[in-house]
């Protein structure tokens, strides 16, 4: 009798990928779900044996879903999928009752050793064959985009909580396909204040290049300077952008380095540049982002509850750039 998965992920792309990934000879049915409340009523109404949860989706989230899983006794074993790597992360869904944790991009053989080893599949690790599914449109391609990014920032998150030692709240990645001129208004959302500080740092790669943009509001400087444990925390010009900085290098770097490791790639990163301080974000987007006629912009949100901290990473890509990045992934992941 062929055991029923159920993959839950906000992303067709992530959804498509851990099913290629599930071994070829385990006999399955696949089903999916696109948030956690989709997940819940399909649990709800039939059995699963194995439930694949992300965390970060719209409607319900995988801790939400997770938690009523466990408050009513819902009989599905739970492996999370997720870009969001924090040691937190894991914790925390452990403890509600996850049967284990998978980083996302999910490798076939380390599924195929997981489900082996919970005794759920017995045999090798080949993955599925799903190219009656392909498809190559906009909306797609945007979901991919999203998807990569996803992963990126969560280890991105990762590497920020082991720096500051908190939690990174992270968020679902806003992916928008626009003419730079519509870019204030597509992000206007960031400007929680009225004024904004920011660094810019571009990046290139064989085909691919960009600019990425930290940008914080200016209210949160003290306690940034608290979370960085500089030796001095009295506020001054000099510490602002120290901690501009040195937020700035451990974010950017950290997410291209995710990206590079899905795509293949190596990228090389410009001298980063306080792009302002203390100025309005549409005039310096205005001044700084108008040198590319298509772009696709991808926002972050970060923040750190705790400290009542937000900030937020910009990733401007030109359409070809992004273009080659697609093709790349798709080559990668087998849907080319």
């Amino acid at each position: 009798m062929a055991a029923r998965v159920l993959i839950c992920d906000d992303s067709k792309f992530a959804r498509r990928q851990l099913a290629r990934a599930i071994p070829k000879q385990w006999d399955v049915e696949i089903q999916f779900a696109e948030n956690g409340q989709q997940a819940l009523d399909m649990i709800r109404s039939s059995h699963f044996d194995v439930t694949f949860l992300d965390l970060n989706m719209p409607v319900l989230d995988g801790y939400q879903a997770m938690q009523a899983i466990r408050a009513e006794d819902l009989q599905t074993l739970v492996v999370v999928v997720s870009g969001d790597v924090q040691t937190q992360a894991r914790q925390r869904m452990m403890k509600l009752g996850a049967l284990d944790f998978i980083a996302k991009p999910v490798d076939s053989r380390r599924l195929a050793g997981l489900l082996q080893q919970y005794g759920l599949y017995v045999g090798d690790e080949q993955g599925r064959d799903l190219t009656e599914y392909e498809e190559d449109n906009l909306p797609f391609r945007l979901d991919a985009y999203r998807e990569l990014i996803n992963v990126a920032m969560g280890q991105a998150g990762d590497k920020l909580a082991q720096v500051l030692g908190e939690f990174i709240h992270l968020p679902i990645p806003n992916v928008n396909q626009i003419a730079s001129s519509e870019l204030s208004m597509a992000i206007a959302e960031i400007q929680h204040n009225s004024y904004v500080s920011a660094v810019s740092q571009g990046f290139v790669s064989a085909g691919i290049k960009g600019e990425a943009l930290v940008i914080f509001n200016d209210t949160d400087f003290a306690s940034l300077v608290e979370l960085l444990k500089y030796k001095s925390r009295t506020l001054s010009e000099q510490l602002e952008i120290e901690a501009l900085m040195d937020l700035s290098n451990i974010l950017i770097g950290a997410c291209l380095n995710g990206l590079s490791s899905q795509l293949g790639i190596r990228f090389s990163l410009n001298h980063p540049i306080i792009l302002g301080r203390h100025c309005d974000l549409e005039q310096l987007l205005k001044s700084n982002v108008s040198r590319w006629n298509q772009v696709v912009a991808i926002e972050i949100g970060y923040s750190i509850h705790s400290h009542n901290v937000n900030f937020d990473l910009l990733l401007l890509f030109p359409q070809d750039a992004m273009d080659s990045m697609f093709d790349k992934l798709m080559l990668l992941s087998g849907e080319a």
